[in-house]
Protein backbone atom coordinates (compact mmCIF):
# COMPACT_ATOMS: atom_id res chain seq x y z
CA UNK A 1 0.00 0.00 0.00
CA UNK A 2 1.50 3.02 -1.19
CA UNK A 3 2.03 6.22 1.05
CA UNK A 4 -0.18 8.15 -1.13
CA UNK A 5 -3.00 5.74 -0.54
CA UNK A 6 -2.91 5.50 3.74
CA UNK A 7 -5.73 8.35 4.12
CA UNK A 8 -8.20 6.84 6.09
CA UNK A 9 -11.58 7.99 7.71
CA UNK A 10 -13.08 5.66 10.50
CA UNK A 11 -16.44 6.68 11.58
CA UNK A 12 -18.24 6.21 14.52
CA UNK A 13 -21.69 6.55 15.95
CA UNK A 14 -20.04 5.66 19.25
CA UNK A 15 -17.73 8.64 21.09
CA UNK A 16 -14.12 8.35 21.72
CA UNK A 17 -14.81 9.96 25.07
CA UNK A 18 -17.14 6.04 25.53
CA UNK A 19 -15.84 3.62 27.40
CA UNK A 20 -16.44 1.51 23.99
CA UNK A 21 -14.24 4.21 22.16
CA UNK A 22 -11.60 3.73 24.65
CA UNK A 23 -11.02 0.35 24.45
CA UNK A 24 -12.30 -0.61 21.12
CA UNK A 25 -12.00 2.40 18.93
CA UNK A 26 -9.00 4.25 19.94
CA UNK A 27 -6.50 1.76 20.74
CA UNK A 28 -7.01 0.01 17.15
CA UNK A 29 -6.49 3.48 15.42
CA UNK A 30 -3.45 3.94 17.51
CA UNK A 31 -1.66 0.76 16.43
CA UNK A 32 -2.70 1.12 12.77
CA UNK A 33 -1.29 4.97 12.80
CA UNK A 34 2.06 3.52 13.74
CA UNK A 35 2.15 1.49 10.90
CA UNK A 36 1.92 4.99 8.43
CA UNK A 37 -2.34 5.41 8.39
CA UNK A 38 -3.57 9.18 8.35
CA UNK A 39 -6.30 8.78 10.57
CA UNK A 40 -9.38 11.20 10.40
CA UNK A 41 -11.94 9.87 12.97
CA UNK A 42 -15.56 11.40 13.08
CA UNK A 43 -17.11 9.84 16.10
CA UNK A 44 -20.58 11.24 18.12
CA UNK A 45 -19.60 12.36 21.35
CA UNK A 46 -22.11 12.29 24.33
CA UNK A 47 -21.86 15.86 26.73
CA UNK A 48 -20.87 14.25 30.22
CA UNK A 49 -18.07 11.98 29.09
CA UNK A 50 -16.97 14.55 26.23
CA UNK A 51 -16.76 16.76 29.20
CA UNK A 52 -14.92 14.59 31.33
CA UNK A 53 -12.75 13.26 28.61
CA UNK A 54 -11.91 15.38 26.09
CA UNK A 55 -8.91 16.69 27.12
CA UNK A 56 -7.34 13.42 27.37
CA UNK A 57 -8.56 12.12 23.90
CA UNK A 58 -6.99 15.42 22.11
CA UNK A 59 -3.70 14.79 23.64
CA UNK A 60 -3.68 10.82 22.21
CA UNK A 61 -4.76 11.56 19.09
CA UNK A 62 -2.20 14.43 19.25
CA UNK A 63 0.49 12.04 19.92
CA UNK A 64 -0.17 9.70 17.65
CA UNK A 65 -1.59 12.28 14.31
CA UNK A 66 -4.85 11.34 14.40
CA UNK A 67 -7.34 13.72 13.16
CA UNK A 68 -10.58 13.46 15.82
CA UNK A 69 -13.47 15.06 14.24
CA UNK A 70 -15.85 15.26 17.41
CA UNK A 71 -19.64 15.30 16.49
CA UNK A 72 -22.24 16.28 19.10
CA UNK A 73 -24.59 13.85 19.89
CA UNK A 74 -28.05 13.69 19.56
CA UNK A 75 -30.52 11.27 21.61
CA UNK A 76 -33.84 12.84 21.15
CA UNK A 77 -36.23 12.67 19.85
CA UNK A 78 -35.86 9.48 18.96
CA UNK A 79 -35.07 8.85 14.79
CA UNK A 80 -35.74 12.83 14.05
CA UNK A 81 -32.24 12.86 16.34
CA UNK A 82 -30.43 10.19 14.38
CA UNK A 83 -31.32 11.69 10.96
CA UNK A 84 -30.06 14.88 12.10
CA UNK A 85 -26.96 12.90 13.33
CA UNK A 86 -26.75 11.19 9.41
CA UNK A 87 -27.46 15.02 7.91
CA UNK A 88 -24.35 16.61 9.71
CA UNK A 89 -22.33 13.57 9.36
CA UNK A 90 -22.91 13.74 5.72
CA UNK A 91 -21.88 17.40 4.78
CA UNK A 92 -18.72 16.42 7.44
CA UNK A 93 -17.19 13.72 5.57
CA UNK A 94 -18.12 15.18 2.00
CA UNK A 95 -16.01 18.68 3.30
CA UNK A 96 -13.35 15.80 4.46
CA UNK A 97 -13.21 13.83 0.65
CA UNK A 98 -12.98 17.63 -0.15
CA UNK A 99 -9.79 18.89 0.67
CA UNK A 100 -8.34 15.17 0.98
CA UNK A 101 -7.71 12.24 -1.07
CA UNK A 102 -9.24 9.30 0.45
CA UNK A 103 -8.50 5.22 0.29
CA UNK A 104 -10.53 3.54 2.73
CA UNK A 105 -13.74 4.88 4.36
CA UNK A 106 -13.68 2.39 7.67
CA UNK A 107 -17.35 2.19 9.10
CA UNK A 108 -17.96 0.97 12.37
CA UNK A 109 -21.45 -0.06 12.78
CA UNK A 110 -24.58 0.56 10.66
CA UNK A 111 -25.65 3.88 11.13
CA UNK A 112 -22.65 5.29 10.22
CA UNK A 113 -21.86 2.45 7.34
CA UNK A 114 -25.13 4.49 5.27
CA UNK A 115 -22.73 6.89 4.70
CA UNK A 116 -20.01 4.74 3.86
CA UNK A 117 -21.86 3.02 1.64
CA UNK A 118 -23.21 6.15 -0.36
CA UNK A 119 -19.83 8.20 0.17
CA UNK A 120 -18.31 4.78 -2.11
CA UNK A 121 -20.65 5.36 -4.49
CA UNK A 122 -20.22 9.07 -5.08
CA UNK A 123 -16.10 9.21 -4.47
CA UNK A 124 -15.47 5.59 -5.47
CA UNK A 125 -13.75 5.26 -2.15
CA UNK A 126 -12.97 1.43 -0.88
CA UNK A 127 -15.75 1.11 2.25
CA UNK A 128 -15.12 -1.34 5.02
CA UNK A 129 -18.79 -2.46 6.91
CA UNK A 130 -17.01 -3.05 10.34
CA UNK A 131 -20.56 -4.50 11.68
CA UNK A 132 -20.49 -5.39 15.24
CA UNK A 133 -22.92 -7.60 15.41
CA UNK A 134 -26.58 -8.48 13.80
CA UNK A 135 -27.56 -4.36 14.85
CA UNK A 136 -31.27 -4.16 13.68
CA UNK A 137 -31.93 -7.36 15.50
CA UNK A 138 -30.14 -6.51 18.99
CA UNK A 139 -32.63 -3.24 18.81
CA UNK A 140 -35.92 -5.93 18.92
CA UNK A 141 -34.44 -8.50 20.83
CA UNK A 142 -33.69 -6.02 23.80
CA UNK A 143 -36.55 -4.42 23.54
CA UNK A 144 -35.66 -1.16 21.90
CA UNK A 145 -37.95 -1.49 19.00
CA UNK A 146 -40.66 -2.77 19.36
CA UNK A 147 -42.11 -4.35 16.20
CA UNK A 148 -45.63 -3.95 16.97
CA UNK A 149 -45.45 -0.22 16.63
CA UNK A 150 -46.03 0.67 12.82
CA UNK A 151 -42.65 2.83 13.01
CA UNK A 152 -40.31 0.46 14.18
CA UNK A 153 -41.23 -2.71 12.00
CA UNK A 154 -40.46 0.07 9.13
CA UNK A 155 -37.36 0.94 10.50
CA UNK A 156 -36.26 -2.68 11.03
CA UNK A 157 -37.44 -3.74 7.47
CA UNK A 158 -34.86 -0.70 6.36
CA UNK A 159 -31.79 -1.70 8.23
CA UNK A 160 -32.25 -5.80 7.28
CA UNK A 161 -32.38 -4.55 3.56
CA UNK A 162 -29.56 -1.98 4.23
CA UNK A 163 -27.51 -4.64 5.98
CA UNK A 164 -27.26 -6.78 3.02
CA UNK A 165 -26.35 -4.28 0.94
CA UNK A 166 -23.59 -3.41 2.98
CA UNK A 167 -22.71 -7.09 3.21
CA UNK A 168 -22.69 -7.18 -0.17
CA UNK A 169 -21.27 -3.84 -1.60
CA UNK A 170 -18.81 -3.31 0.59
CA UNK A 171 -14.79 -3.70 -0.18
CA UNK A 172 -14.33 -5.63 2.95
CA UNK A 173 -16.24 -6.87 5.97
CA UNK A 174 -15.35 -7.56 9.82
CA UNK A 175 -16.97 -9.79 12.40
CA UNK A 176 -16.48 -10.07 15.49
CA UNK A 177 -17.65 -13.71 15.61
CA UNK A 178 -17.02 -16.91 13.75
CA UNK A 179 -20.56 -17.68 14.78
CA UNK A 180 -22.31 -14.54 12.71
CA UNK A 181 -19.78 -15.14 9.87
CA UNK A 182 -21.19 -18.97 9.34
CA UNK A 183 -24.58 -17.52 9.99
CA UNK A 184 -24.57 -15.04 6.75
CA UNK A 185 -22.73 -17.24 4.37
CA UNK A 186 -25.70 -19.74 5.31
CA UNK A 187 -27.80 -16.47 3.40
CA UNK A 188 -27.07 -17.20 0.26
CA UNK A 189 -25.44 -13.57 -0.87
CA UNK A 190 -22.67 -12.85 -2.67
CA UNK A 191 -20.63 -11.21 0.60
CA UNK A 192 -17.56 -9.27 -0.17
CA UNK A 193 -14.73 -11.05 2.06
CA UNK A 194 -15.53 -11.31 6.05
CA UNK A 195 -12.58 -11.07 8.37
CA UNK A 196 -12.91 -12.39 12.10
CA UNK A 197 -11.70 -9.63 14.46
CA UNK A 198 -12.96 -10.54 17.69
CA UNK A 199 -12.87 -7.65 20.66
CA UNK A 200 -9.10 -7.74 21.94
CA UNK A 201 -7.66 -6.44 25.35
CA UNK A 202 -4.07 -3.86 25.36
CA UNK A 203 -2.01 -6.67 26.99
CA UNK A 204 0.36 -3.78 28.34
CA UNK A 205 -2.90 -2.30 30.08
CA UNK A 206 -4.24 -5.55 31.57
CA UNK A 207 -1.09 -6.98 33.09
CA UNK A 208 -1.03 -8.28 36.48
CA UNK A 209 2.69 -7.79 36.79
CA UNK A 210 2.51 -3.69 36.79
CA UNK A 211 -0.45 -3.79 39.53
CA UNK A 212 1.25 -2.40 43.19
CA UNK A 213 0.48 -4.20 46.61
CA UNK A 214 0.11 -0.36 48.09
CA UNK A 215 -2.61 0.28 44.97
CA UNK A 216 -4.78 -2.85 46.00
CA UNK A 217 -4.32 -2.27 49.87
CA UNK A 218 -5.34 1.01 49.36
CA UNK A 219 -8.37 0.36 47.31
CA UNK A 220 -9.49 -2.68 49.43
CA UNK A 221 -9.66 -0.39 52.35
CA UNK A 222 -11.65 2.55 50.15
CA UNK A 223 -14.27 -0.80 49.21
CA UNK A 224 -14.37 -2.32 52.33
CA UNK A 225 -12.91 -5.51 50.82
CA UNK A 226 -11.07 -7.71 53.52
CA UNK A 227 -7.55 -9.38 51.52
CA UNK A 228 -9.42 -12.75 52.62
CA UNK A 229 -12.54 -11.75 51.20
CA UNK A 230 -13.37 -13.93 48.33
CA UNK A 231 -14.86 -11.20 45.73
CA UNK A 232 -16.86 -12.10 42.57
CA UNK A 233 -16.26 -9.44 39.96
CA UNK A 234 -19.72 -8.03 37.18
CA UNK A 235 -17.75 -5.64 35.08
CA UNK A 236 -19.33 -3.39 32.57
CA UNK A 237 -22.51 -2.12 31.56
CA UNK A 238 -25.58 -3.11 33.35
CA UNK A 239 -28.66 -4.82 31.97
CA UNK A 240 -30.21 -4.70 29.00
CA UNK A 241 -28.57 -7.64 27.33
CA UNK A 242 -26.99 -8.93 30.69
CA UNK A 243 -29.09 -11.34 33.02
CA UNK A 244 -28.91 -9.37 36.32
CA UNK A 245 -31.17 -11.67 38.23
CA UNK A 246 -29.30 -14.98 37.77
CA UNK A 247 -25.65 -12.73 38.20
CA UNK A 248 -27.47 -11.97 42.08
CA UNK A 249 -28.48 -15.70 42.35
CA UNK A 250 -25.33 -16.77 41.52
CA UNK A 251 -23.68 -14.25 44.02
CA UNK A 252 -26.29 -15.86 46.83
CA UNK A 253 -25.57 -19.09 46.00
CA UNK A 254 -21.50 -18.58 46.45
CA UNK A 255 -22.49 -16.29 49.61
CA UNK A 256 -23.74 -19.74 51.03
CA UNK A 257 -20.83 -21.45 50.20
CA UNK A 258 -18.33 -18.72 50.99
CA UNK A 259 -19.40 -16.73 53.80
CA UNK A 260 -16.92 -14.40 53.14
CA UNK A 261 -18.14 -13.90 49.41
CA UNK A 262 -18.50 -10.27 48.31
CA UNK A 263 -20.02 -9.07 44.97
CA UNK A 264 -17.94 -6.01 42.98
CA UNK A 265 -19.91 -4.60 40.78
CA UNK A 266 -17.43 -1.88 38.43
CA UNK A 267 -19.46 -0.71 35.92
CA UNK A 268 -19.12 2.70 33.47
CA UNK A 269 -22.54 4.01 34.84
CA UNK A 270 -23.85 3.34 38.23
CA UNK A 271 -26.90 5.37 38.27
CA UNK A 272 -29.36 3.28 38.95
CA UNK A 273 -27.33 0.38 40.35
CA UNK A 274 -27.60 2.43 44.10
CA UNK A 275 -30.30 -0.15 45.07
CA UNK A 276 -27.94 -3.41 44.56
CA UNK A 277 -25.85 -1.62 46.85
CA UNK A 278 -25.18 -4.02 49.94
CA UNK A 279 -23.05 -2.52 52.81
CA UNK A 280 -20.19 -5.30 53.00
CA UNK A 281 -21.39 -7.36 50.64
CA UNK A 282 -22.24 -5.71 47.45
CA UNK A 283 -19.80 -2.89 46.38
CA UNK A 284 -20.95 -0.67 43.47
CA UNK A 285 -18.31 1.69 42.01
CA UNK A 286 -17.41 3.42 38.73
CA UNK A 287 -13.87 3.56 37.60
CA UNK A 288 -11.73 5.20 34.54
CA UNK A 289 -10.67 2.85 32.53
CA UNK A 290 -6.87 3.13 33.49
CA UNK A 291 -7.84 2.10 36.89
CA UNK A 292 -10.34 -0.90 35.71
CA UNK A 293 -7.44 -3.25 35.71
CA UNK A 294 -6.70 -2.54 39.39
CA UNK A 295 -10.34 -3.19 40.05
CA UNK A 296 -10.03 -6.35 38.13
CA UNK A 297 -6.77 -7.55 40.40
CA UNK A 298 -8.88 -7.50 43.39
CA UNK A 299 -11.18 -10.23 42.14
CA UNK A 300 -11.17 -13.99 43.36
CA UNK A 301 -13.48 -14.89 40.30
CA UNK A 302 -15.90 -13.09 37.64
CA UNK A 303 -19.42 -14.05 36.42
CA UNK A 304 -21.46 -12.42 33.49
CA UNK A 305 -24.84 -13.96 31.86
CA UNK A 306 -25.76 -12.91 28.53
CA UNK A 307 -29.45 -13.25 27.05
CA UNK A 308 -29.56 -15.57 24.31
CA UNK A 309 -30.88 -14.93 21.25
CA UNK A 310 -30.15 -14.87 17.61
CA UNK A 311 -28.12 -11.37 17.46
CA UNK A 312 -26.03 -12.27 20.42
CA UNK A 313 -24.45 -15.24 17.62
CA UNK A 314 -22.31 -12.03 16.60
CA UNK A 315 -21.01 -11.23 20.50
CA UNK A 316 -17.68 -10.61 22.04
CA UNK A 317 -17.16 -9.61 25.16
CA UNK A 318 -14.53 -6.94 25.62
CA UNK A 319 -14.96 -8.04 29.45
CA UNK A 320 -13.57 -11.27 29.08
CA UNK A 321 -10.53 -11.00 27.37
CA UNK A 322 -9.76 -8.40 30.10
CA UNK A 323 -10.80 -10.15 32.53
CA UNK A 324 -8.81 -13.38 31.26
CA UNK A 325 -5.65 -10.94 30.67
CA UNK A 326 -5.72 -10.93 34.49
CA UNK A 327 -5.61 -14.26 34.71
CA UNK A 328 -9.47 -14.11 37.29
CA UNK A 329 -11.83 -16.99 36.17
CA UNK A 330 -14.65 -16.14 34.32
CA UNK A 331 -17.89 -18.37 34.58
CA UNK A 332 -20.48 -17.52 31.82
CA UNK A 333 -23.28 -19.05 29.74
CA UNK A 334 -23.07 -20.78 26.54
CA UNK A 335 -24.71 -19.94 23.11
CA UNK A 336 -23.34 -16.90 22.24
CA UNK A 337 -20.79 -15.45 19.94
CA UNK A 338 -17.40 -18.12 20.08
CA UNK A 339 -17.54 -18.40 23.67
CA UNK A 340 -18.15 -22.72 23.51
CA UNK A 341 -14.63 -23.12 21.82
CA UNK A 342 -13.12 -21.56 24.97
CA UNK A 343 -14.78 -24.25 27.39
CA UNK A 344 -11.08 -25.33 28.50
CA UNK A 345 -10.35 -21.74 29.56
CA UNK A 346 -13.84 -20.47 30.61
CA UNK A 347 -16.50 -22.15 32.99
CA UNK A 348 -19.31 -22.51 30.51
CA UNK A 349 -22.70 -23.18 32.40
CA UNK A 350 -25.75 -24.93 29.76
CA UNK A 351 -27.99 -22.27 30.59
CA UNK A 352 -28.84 -20.42 33.88
CA UNK A 353 -31.31 -22.58 35.33
CA UNK A 354 -31.11 -22.77 39.41
CA UNK A 355 -29.92 -26.21 38.53
CA UNK A 356 -26.84 -25.07 36.47
CA UNK A 357 -26.29 -21.99 38.67
CA UNK A 358 -25.53 -24.11 42.12
CA UNK A 359 -23.80 -26.55 39.34
CA UNK A 360 -21.31 -23.46 38.10
CA UNK A 361 -20.60 -22.25 41.90
CA UNK A 362 -19.72 -25.59 42.64
CA UNK A 363 -17.59 -25.98 39.64
CA UNK A 364 -15.67 -22.36 40.00
CA UNK A 365 -14.88 -23.71 43.66
CA UNK A 366 -13.37 -26.86 42.68
CA UNK A 367 -11.93 -25.79 38.76
CA UNK A 368 -8.90 -24.43 38.35
CA UNK A 369 -8.88 -22.48 35.06
CA UNK A 370 -6.22 -20.64 34.24
CA UNK A 371 -5.27 -18.43 30.84
CA UNK A 372 -3.18 -19.77 28.67
CA UNK A 373 -0.79 -17.55 26.46
CA UNK A 374 -2.42 -19.20 23.44
CA UNK A 375 -5.96 -17.57 24.13
CA UNK A 376 -4.31 -14.04 25.44
CA UNK A 377 -2.43 -13.94 21.75
CA UNK A 378 -5.61 -14.90 19.49
CA UNK A 379 -7.39 -12.53 21.79
CA UNK A 380 -4.32 -9.71 22.14
CA UNK A 381 -4.24 -6.18 20.50
CA UNK A 382 -1.39 -6.59 18.41
CA UNK A 383 -2.99 -9.12 16.78
CA UNK A 384 -5.90 -7.89 16.25
CA UNK A 385 -4.34 -4.67 14.62
CA UNK A 386 -2.33 -7.03 12.57
CA UNK A 387 -5.81 -8.28 10.97
CA UNK A 388 -6.90 -4.50 10.64
CA UNK A 389 -3.72 -3.86 8.72
CA UNK A 390 -4.51 -7.02 6.58
CA UNK A 391 -7.62 -5.89 5.74
CA UNK A 392 -6.46 -2.59 4.64
CA UNK A 393 -3.70 -4.17 2.41
CA UNK A 394 -6.09 -5.91 0.54
CA UNK A 395 -8.01 -3.27 -0.74
CA UNK A 396 -6.10 -0.34 -1.09
CA UNK A 397 -4.01 -0.29 -4.49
Amino acid sequence: MSSENKQIIYLSYDGLTDPLGQSQILPYVIGLSSKGYNFTVVTFEKSLAYTKQKKEIEILCQQNGITWVPLRYHKNPPVLSTLYDLLVLWNKVSKIFRYNKIAILHCRSYITSIVGLAAKRKWNVKFIFDMRGFWADERVEGGLWNLKNPMFRLIYRYFKNKEKLFLTDADHVISLTHSAKREIESWGLRTAPIEVIPTCVDLELFNLENIKDEDQNNLRVQLGIKKDDFVLLYLGSWGTWYLTEEMLKFFSELKRQKQNAKFLIVSGDTIGLENYAKKNVVVVVSAPRHLVPLYISLATASVFFIKTSFSKKASSATKMAEIMAMNVPVVTNSDWGDINKFSNEVIVLQNTSDEQLKDGVLRLLLEKKVTSNSFKEDLSLPFGIQLYNQVYQSIAH
